[in-house]
């Protein structure tokens, strides 16, 4: 047990590859993870290991170099006590992405690694408009476990990686949210800005 004021480090062979999901396990647990004690890493597939298609995963590859990359996790903040949630968002603030749109470059391929990490509600969405990607769950994999959807699913904890382009759309802005209409109006309502 760790007491306040002490530190531990944790040392372990980074795998499998992927998108992975840490957060605290110490009572009380729930509280704690809705007051945003979790985070996220990425380990990269070894090119040595996994050959050609693990390349543009691999930071020190030169095919990864043209990929636009984003970290994005999926919460909500119950503000009320009541166990229920009252805010969503991505990347903990409500409608953010609304008002400052994220920039992509339309010549570049897009990486996301998402991660749900909602309190009280056992299942989050993303879906984008206008467009489709491939999901790897969890990221463990070099080839798409759904391809061409543009709609997900995430329990709690769970993790995945999405692939898409924008190469064949006009510039403009363009929606991403969470498919369940109370989490968007609350929200994880977002935009893209596509250059």
């Amino acid at each position: 047990e760790i007491v306040p004021g002490e530190s531990h480090t944790y040392e372990f062979n980074a795998e499998p590859y992927g998108c992975h999901l840490y957060h605290c396990h110490a009572n009380p647990l729930k509280r704690h993870v809705h007051k945003g004690m979790y985070g996220t890493y990425i380990v990269n597939p070894d090119p040595a290991k996994h050959g050609d298609l693990a390349r543009a995963r691999h930071p020190d590859a030169a095919e990864s170099a043209d990929w636009q990359e984003f970290v994005m996790v999926m919460n909500a903040f119950d503000t009320t006590f009541d166990a229920e949630n009252e805010v969503y968002a991505i990347n903990t603030v409500a409608f953010h992405y609304m008002k400052h749109p994220i920039v992509i470059d339309r010549t570049r391929p897009i990486r996301i690694y998402l991660v749900n990490i909602t309190e009280f509600d056992p299942i989050n969405s993303f879906h984008l408009h206008a467009n489709f990607f491939d999901y790897y769950d969890t990221g463990t994999t070099l080839e798409p476990t759904l391809p061409t959807v543009d709609t997900i699913m995430q329990v709690q904890g769970q993790r995945g990686i999405l692939e898409f382009t924008y190469a064949n759309h006009e510039p403009g802005l363009y929606m991403f949210h969470a498919h369940v209409s109370e989490f968007a109006e609350l929200g994880w309502m977002s935009l893209f800005d596509v250059r």
